[in-house]
């Protein structure tokens, strides 16, 4: 995410938290309460996690990618 971008505000820390349904909820809500996205709130919430996980690449660890990719399921 980029400084001055129209993404979702995001409360600080979301991405480091271990809890994936804690993750999902809070980009859901973000989602739901930003005036910028152009789709649902769940693609937008979808698009930020993706963002994040491809943006990391290699650097992203194992165990991190992990519940971020539980944190997709909690999603869906």
């Amino acid at each position: 995410m980029t400084e001055h971008s129209f993404a979702l505000a995001l409360e600080p820390g979301v991405f480091t938290w271990d809890d994936p349904r804690k993750i999902a909820e809070s980009l859901k809500r973000s989602a739901e309460e930003s005036t910028f996205r152009k789709t649902t709130p769940f693609q937008s919430a979808m698009s930020m996690l993706n963002f994040y996980i491809n943006r990391a690449g290699k650097k992203l660890k194992p165990e991190r990618k992990r519940i971020l990719e539980q944190a997709k399921d909690e999603l869906r």
